[in-house]
Formats: C-alpha cells, structure tokens, sequence
C-alpha cells in the first residue's frame, strides 16, 4: 500500500504562526514532483513544537490541498498512548490514507510496552498504520520478533519507516515479516542500500527539496536500471548529508528558504542554521542546480 517516496513535509511557520500560504505552494511542488504522497506533522513538520489544534488543523489542511491526488500519512505518535489514540482518530476523521506511528520516546518502555502502545492505537482506528523505529531519536529500539508479535495482534500495521541505519536489523525484519509488512528507509542516504535488501522505498526529507529526483531513484531501480539509480542516489548523496549538518529540520527548513518556498523560521528549542552551515549548504544546493 505504501511503496514509493513520501515526503517528510516541513511545517512553514511565519511570525510563530503556521503560513498556511506557503504550505499550499510546498504542496504544489510535491504533487507536480511525483511523490507517492506526503507525511505532514513528523518529526521534519517540528511536530512537538505544535499544539494539539495546530496539529490537528494542520493534517485537515494538508488532507484538503492533496485532494487525493496522492497519499497522506499523518504523524500521529505520542509517548503518551492516550495522546496518540486522540491524534490518529482524529487523523482519520479527517480523510487521511494512514498514520505514522514513532516509537514513544523518553519513557523506555520494555518490547511487551510497545507492543502494547502500538496494538492499542492499531485498534482505535480502521485505517492503516506505519510504524517509525527510530532510536536516536527516542531512546528506545523496536526489534524485529516484537515487530512480528504485534503483527499478528493488529493487521491494519503494514508498514515501518526504518531509521535505526542498521541494515541488519532491517534485513532481519524483512525475513521475518515478509510481505505483511513494507519497509521505508528512513534515512535518505541509506535509500539504494535499503532498496537493495528489500526496501519500497522511502520517507524523505531532501524529497521536500528534490521531490522528482528521490522518486527517480526508486523508479529506476523498481524497474531494474540499477546503474542508473545508482548514479542518480550518488548524485543527490551530498545534499541528503547537507540536510544533517545540524538536527533536521534545521538545514531543510533553511534551503526551503533559500528556493523561496516558504520562510525559514523554525521554533524553539531549535535554532536557525548557522552562518558556516548556511554557506555550505547554499553551495551544495548550487552546486547540484538547485535554483535559488
């Protein structure tokens, strides 16, 4: 159900405001891109940064601009289970194709804990669900036999964005789950390696800049021109590590900018991209083409 490139959506704020003006133009260029859809309010949209009624406002005006043209993945998750059962009824109220799920951070749940979360928010909803293994990020691994266990507990699970970058854990979770569940990398400079053990293909953040190229990437290996994939993902890889030189969202927000699509202001406790960073990254932007 979920193959392909999904775009890991900034979240355009103006004067501490969302700009919803700009979010229709980002929107835009996403669809006339060719993205297989777009995951609004992720870790990328400054989801924690956002109250539960910009959240919820935010998927609601997102679902409307895409108008089924191509999927959307709400993010969802919460460290609290109560919080995200709300977020993804919610999600679901309004037209969404599916939720993203992140592991629940700071509390360390033991493997029975998480299984249990995630069956709970599975079977508050009737659409389906993605899973988001990110470790870094929440302190806490999904491993693959718990991945299974909850499989079989709530169906509506059919996918996970992968981003512990460990391919062996997500060769383990292929083996094991095989086609009851897609894996997305979740890391944009590991996209031809994870297509390579088995991956669909990918939740990106450099796909909010170079959405055509990162669906090219996969198009092409999909259809077996692995050369020329191959080319292509090493082409966009000094871009895909530009947008770590500081935490993401940091250095995508700040190229967004620069492309003119939306402002580049972010929210506390993150912080505008420094001077050295601006000026690396507007020379890798330049120096791929990108027209700023």
């Amino acid at each position: 159900m979920f193959e392909g490139v999904y775009t890991a959506l900034v979240t355009p704020f103006r004067d501490d405001r969302i700009d919803y003006a700009a979010l229709e133009t980002i929107i835009e260029a996403q669809v006339r891109g060719g993205v297989d859809g777009v995951v609004p309010v992720g870790t990328t949209g400054e989801s924690p940064t956002l109250s539960f009624e910009e959240h919820k406002e935010y998927v609601k005006r997102v679902v409307a601009l895409i108008n089924k043209r191509i999927k959307v993945i709400a993010g969802t998750g919460s460290n609290a289970t109560r919080e995200a059962v709300h977020l993804s009824q919610a999600a679901q109220e309004y037209g969404v194709d599916g939720v993203l799920l992140v592991n629940p951070y700071y509390n360390k749940p033991p493997q029975r804990g998480l299984v249990a979360h995630f069956e709970t928010i599975a079977k508050s909803i009737s659409i389906p669900a993605v899973l988001y293994n990110i470790p870094g990020r929440t302190g806490i691994n999904f491993l693959p036999e718990s991945i299974l266990e909850l499989l079989d507990r709530a169906p509506n699970i059919v996918a996970i964005k992968e981003a512990t970058g460990d391919l062996a854990q997500m060769m383990r979770v292929i083996e094991l789950c095989g086609d009851r569940l897609t894996l997305l990398s979740g890391d944009d400079n590991l996209l031809l390696p994870v297509l390579a053990v088995g991956g669909k293909g990918v939740i990106s953040v450099l796909s909010n800049v170079l959405p055509a190229d990162m669906k090219k990437i996969v198009t092409l290996f999909g259809e077996g021109r692995l050369d020329e994939s191959r080319k292509l993902f090493y082409k966009v890889l000094p871009l895909c590590r530009a947008m770590f030189y500081e935490t993401n969202p940091i250095p995508v927000k700040a190229a967004m900018e620069m492309m003119g699509r939306c402002a580049g202001d972010i929210r506390l406790p993150l912080v505008p991209l420094s001077d050295d960073h601006r000026a690396r990254l507007r020379r890798a932007l330049l120096d791929y083409g990108v027209k700023l």
